[in-house]
């Protein structure tokens, strides 16, 4: 069972050596010693949007971009689906609530739903989960 939901700014500073922080490195320190965590169903595609992001600007090679991939995917990642209810009632209800994205706002449903505590480097994803209640790695 996962110990904990972690977002997508949490996970990308995990390619590139200059965005390495003892936070991210902890959590990245877990995962590759098994711990298996959650992510919302959006991950996938946050993820993969943002290395190409940064693969078109040249930051990095499409050669690192596949081996990141291959190192994530070796990670216990249980991406948790949402149902379209979840999706466009309690998701969306969190996101208008505190002004989040939707896809920030379904990281905080997933740690609500499962009580899960929430990693995440995004400033207004930390004050709406200490606003509701939502327990943070830090």
């Amino acid at each position: 069972m996962a110990s904990l939901v972690i977002d997508a700014s949490a996970i990308l500073p995990w390619c590139f050596d200059d965005e390495a922080i003892a936070y991210t490195e902890g959590l990245l320190n877990r995962c590759a010693a098994g711990e298996e965590v959650m992510v919302a169903s959006v991950w996938p595609l946050e993820i993969t949007n943002g290395l190409l992001s940064v693969q078109r600007r040249g930051r990095v090679t499409a050669e690192r971009v596949e081996q990141f991939l291959v190192q994530i995917l070796r990670l216990r990642i249980y991406v948790e689906p949402f149902t379209t209810q979840q999706a466009v009632r309690d998701v969306k209800q969190l996101a208008q609530t505190h002004q989040l994205t939707a896809y920030d706002a379904a990281y905080l449903e997933l740690a609500l739903r499962y009580n899960l505590p929430l990693a995440t480097l995004d400033i207004e994803l930390k004050q709406a989960s200490f606003a509701i209640g939502v327990r943070l790695i830090e």
